[in-house]
């Protein structure tokens, strides 16, 4: 998943967020095609779910990092089924506590058929470079690695660990997140390359950074009516596919309560000084007083804004009966759930069977998933952002954000580590692909992202 646009936080923090600091050491020439030759050799690479090619990269990326300094036995490859997990450690001076550097390996599928070029071919046109993944999210993996590479060579002693974690099915099912997410319970904070980063708008220029320091949590219900069912030619009034349709016709007229956080108040009193509609002016007001209804009322009728008021359900997926001449024994609905930081799994159950109303209708959550609180406000990580961002846009504003969509993030957070979404990638809107056809990013991205890696690293670990 890779970040969206923007939510912002000036609450006091003005003082961090937007003074200029120094610039980062200057990106060579060398450096930048040495990021692009590995950002080649991961698209080439083609970890998409079912290939068994996620530990073939995780082993050229150890191959790689040992190459350049790391110790052998600070390098791990671990196998998960098909997919696998990476972990480097960066040893320091132990001064501090380490620090956790999060990125995927994996990307979604991508059909030659369906695109202009060859998507596991890295392709380099009009200024973009193009390949599956090379944005969600193998650029930041490059930028890390090489970054890291760099301070190595330049002789960097960190005053904590810094660690690599990438997981191998960010995608699909998560399990090696899981699992990495246990490994290092002494970690003080992550830092996740597939969340934040940089806006431009039409003509390339920059607008804002998106710092993302919570995200709303994904869960699955089924909502399921079952009966005898019997021959079509005596209906019954207990049809099961009328019964779900009533059910859902109630979930689709329920709004979950209005939830607010610093990072979305701060958001909404940004976005709002930005516009001079009446949607703006209804954000401002509701960071004034998140009580105030007008206000919310606004907010809620863009579905996209909505979502950073609350928790959000939709049906999404649809099954019943077992034969057209027959009456329905069986009638289930999936419903979606993007889940507001700090509520719990259980409680949306609950809600969703006093929303349905119906003893018949039978509410349970699909698979395990579980929600996680938001990530506080650290000066440290605001401190390494701002000049991360000023190493390329010296004063641009920064702008803490909840993604509506979820990352590795998540897991780490769940297991108590605070976690930030701080990429090196600044996209306009309009070149947003991920997971779909033709993906890119600005051959621009390239020095900017080392020089932003370069910047966040070195200050997070000084």
């Amino acid at each position: 998943m890779k970040k969206s646009a923007a939510s912002v936080l000036l609450l006091g923090l003005a003082g961090i967020l937007s003074a200029p600091c120094a610039l980062a050491a200057k990106t060579s020439d060398a450096q930048v095609r040495e990021a692009t030759e590995l950002l080649a050799r991961l698209v080439g690479t083609p970890t998409v779910a079912g290939r068994g090619q996620v530990p073939v990269l995780a082993d050229a990326l150890a191959k790689r990092l040992v190459a350049g300094g790391f110790a052998a036995e600070d390098v791990q490859v671990v196998p998960m089924g098909e997919t696998a997990y990476l972990t480097a450690r960066y040893r320091g001076t132990g001064a501090k506590r380490p620090m956790l550097i999060s990125n995927h390996m994996d990307v979604v599928e991508a059909r030659r058929e369906d695109w202009k070029r060859d998507p596991f071919v890295l392709a380099t046109a009009d200024g973009y470079h193009f390949g599956r993944g090379v944005s969600d999210n193998k650029f930041d993996i490059a930028m890390v690695v090489e970054t890291l590479l760099r301070l190595k060579r330049e002789g960097f002693t960190p005053s904590r660990d810094i660690i690599l974690v990438f997981s191998g099915d960010e995608e699909t099912a998560m399990k090696t997140t899981a699992a990495l997410a246990e490994l290092y319970p002494d970690a003080e904070f992550l830092i996740n390359g597939d969340g934040g980063g940089g806006t431009l708008d039409s003509g390339h220029k920059p607008l804002t950074y998106s710092l993302q320091t919570a995200e709303k949590s994904y869960a699955s219900y089924t909502l399921t009516v079952t009966n005898a069912g019997g021959h079509s030619s005596r209906p019954r009034p207990d049809n099961a596919i009328y019964q779900l349709a009533d059910a859902l016709k109630r979930l689709q007229a329920y709004a979950f309560p209005v939830m607010h956080t610093e990072t979305t108040r701060g958001f909404f009193d940004f976005t709002g000084k930005q516009r001079g509609d009446a949607l703006g002016a209804a954000m401002r007001r509701f960071a004034a007083d998140s009580a105030d209804a007008a206000a919310i009322a606004e907010i809620s009728s863009d579905p996209g804004y909505n979502a950073n008021l609350r928790t959000t359900c939709v049906a999404t997926l649809l099954q019943g009966g077992h034969a057209e001449n027959a009456l329905p024994q069986k009638a289930v609905a999936t419903v979606n759930c993007r889940i507001f930081p700090g509520v719990s799994v259980e409680s949306v159950r609950a809600t969703l069977a006093a929303v349905v109303a119906d003893p018949a209708v039978t509410v349970a959550v699909v698979d395990e998933p579980f929600s996680s609180d938001a990530s506080p406000l650290r000066e440290d990580v605001q401190r390494a952002v701002r000049k991360a961002v000023d190493a390329n846009f010296p004063g641009l504003a920064v702008v803490p954000e909840m993604s509506n969509g979820a990352t590795d993030s998540q897991y780490f957070r769940a297991a108590g580590i605070p976690s930030y979404g701080a990429s090196g990638l600044y996209m306009r809107d309009e070149d947003g692909y991920a997971h779909g056809l033709d993906e890119r990013v600005p051959v621009s991205a390239v020095p900017r992202g080392l020089k932003h890696w370069h910047a966040l690293l070195t200050e997070l670990a000084k």
